[in-house]
């Protein structure tokens, strides 16, 4: 089959509307470049989301997760087979100390919920873009917390589309890492057990984290997050900054002038910019220190 006959196929399966052909995936990502996908498919239900996982997996056709698109560069020449958006997976539930998530809900909209309900322990998170799914993915962590201290159990599906239940035990979650990285699951929802806290406390605690990402990180330009993973003993933004890095790059792509550790697109980046800006970083941090910079961000799809 081609993409066509596979886009007529997921049709009978989802809505019409929910399957796009050729979808540019720069209007997906956080950093508004990359190419088009075959497939972008939008499912409303885990149901649904189960029935695309399984025709992927039995039609062997490739099939690449995409959250709000926040850690991830898509090269120009885009993604082959499916790409598989969670976005319409976003119910958001408080109960007791318990908060669930969908997929596809933004990790900040959940650390909100959860301060407004008076629940202290996700007020880390209250600046992270991203999704729940991506968070779980690399055990998204900042300012000292991480997913790792309050999730409870998530629901995933496996690449046969087979649906399991995991603990935190199970999640084997570790620095930008787990279980569900290495073996390709697919979230559908996680639950995260918190506890009651002060509510002026948390308010504050909120402000002063919020206060501290607008003032330190370029949210006026369009980047992947935070491109590379702390070295052992360092940190990748000094590194960067000491090696003279910074409001340097190619194309459209600098080294942030105000957090050396984030790459930006400023002034229409292609993601072969960016990518050249990756390596000119990780050679000079290299030669000028001996550190080997390892990437947090995922670099996908095929050359333009």
């Amino acid at each position: 089959m081609n993409k066509r006959q596979w886009a007529d196929k997921l049709k009978t399966m989802l809505r019409e509307e929910d399957v796009k052909v050729d979808e540019p995936l720069s209007l997906h990502t956080a950093t508004k470049m990359g190419g088009c996908a075959d497939l972008f498919v939008t499912p409303r239900t885990e149901a649904e989301t189960q029935e695309v996982v399984r025709f992927a997996y039995r039609n062997e056709i490739p099939l690449l997760l995409l959250g709000n698109g926040s850690n991830m560069v898509v090269r120009d020449g885009g993604v082959r087979g499916i790409v598989l958006n969670l976005g319409n997976l976003d119910d958001i539930r408080v109960d007791g100390g318990h908060v669930y998530a969908e997929s596809g809900a933004d990790i900040i909209a959940v650390s909100r919920a959860a301060a407004a309900a008076g629940l202290a322990g996700f007020e880390f998170a209250c600046g992270i873009p991203g999704s729940v799914g991506g968070a779980m993915v690399m055990n998204a962590g900042a300012y000292g917390g991480e997913i790792k201290d309050i999730i409870l159990r998530c629901t995933v599906l496996t690449r046969e589309g087979e649906r399991l239940v995991l603990s935190k035990d199970d999640l084997d979650l570790g620095y930008r890492t787990s279980i569900i990285a290495r073996n390709g699951y697919y979230v559908l929802s996680a639950e995260f057990e918190l506890e009651e806290g002060a509510q002026e406390e948390i308010d504050a605690k909120v402000a002063d984290l919020t206060h501290q990402r607008e003032s330190k990180q370029p949210l006026e330009y369009p980047s992947a997050g935070s491109v590379f993973k702390r070295p052992p003993g360092y940190f990748a933004g000094k590194l960067i900054q000491d090696s003279g890095m910074q409001g340097k790059g190619y194309g459209g792509a600098e080294v942030s002038t105000k957090h050396a550790g984030f790459i930006v697109n400023k002034n229409g980046a292609t993601a072969t910019d960016y990518i050249r800006t990756i390596e000119m970083v990780k050679a000079e941090v290299k030669k000028n220190f001996g550190v080997d910079l390892e990437l947090e961000v995922k670099i996908v799809g095929e050359e333009g």
